[in-house]
């Protein structure tokens, strides 16, 4: 069984993914001129659009979502695991592409980018070393 900080961020990284997925599959514009919707729009100011490639992020980062918030609701650390597998998978690229690529943001926008990014490769790092909650077993007279 998944301890509960495990289960939390699981959920916390599920739904997180889940926003980012469904704004650039729903509306791959606004996603590439908007995203992340409080500073510049990062993704136009990396690259010219694609809609194909954005919509393709988008149910990529669905199918991540839904790994994760399966992985919750499964409850095992296996699949715990596995979950954090698949997530490190995609975001370390993810942040490897970035820390060589962020040049031309802004200082604040580079921070920003770069930690939120190294957030989404150190979470489902640490929670691949926490031990599953041991479950007692029952013993019946």
């Amino acid at each position: 069984m998944q301890r509960t900080v495990t289960r939390v961020l699981l959920a916390l990284l599920g739904l997180l993914t889940a926003v980012s997925g469904l704004w650039p599959t729903l509306s791959p514009m606004g996603f590439y001129q908007d995203f992340p919707g409080f500073r510049h729009g990062w993704v136009s100011m990396d690259s010219a659009f694609d809609e194909h490639l954005i919509r393709d992020y988008g149910a990529l980062s669905l199918a991540l979502a839904a790994t994760l918030i399966g992985a919750v609701v499964i409850g095992t650390t296996a699949v715990a695991r596995l979950a954090c597998i698949a997530t490190l998978l995609f975001t370390a690229p993810h942040f490897v592409y970035h820390l060589a690529h962020a040049g031309h943001y802004a200082p604040l926008d580079r921070v920003l980018i770069l930690g939120s990014l190294a957030l989404t490769v150190l979470v489902p790092l640490v929670l691949l070393f926490v031990p599953g909650r041991r479950v007692s077993s029952s013993v019946t007279p």
